[in-house]
């Protein structure tokens, strides 16, 4: 984690997600671009959805409390993370059951 000059932070983690969620979140990013005029990676298009959500809970009426978030499925690693390269070929290898062969 460190600090932004904006006054943010940022945070780099690794979530496990299935192929359906990548794709909503590529949507998303889509729509995004669209409305921006500029292409949107999918990490931009998650802080949105963040955002998005975090600005929508604040918004409810006082005393109504917004679902908890599960992460089931999410992990986070201390570990250095990879290129972006590695990581799809990586994605790719699962994919076709070859991961581990090579």
């Amino acid at each position: 984690m460190h600090a932004l000059p904006d006054g943010e932070a940022e945070l780099t983690l690794v979530v496990r997600l299935p192929w359906e969620d990548v794709a909503r979140l590529g949507q998303e990013a889509g729509r995004l671009a669209s409305q921006m005029r500029r292409p949107v990676t999918l990490d931009e298009a998650v802080s949105h959805r963040l955002r998005s959500s975090r600005v929508a809970a604040h918004a409810k009426p006082a005393g109504e409390q917004p679902p908890a978030v599960t992460a089931a499925s999410a992990s986070v690693s201390s570990l250095p993370s990879r290129p972006p390269a590695e990581q799809a070929r990586q994605a790719i290898d699962r994919i076709n059951g070859t991961a581990g062969t090579a």
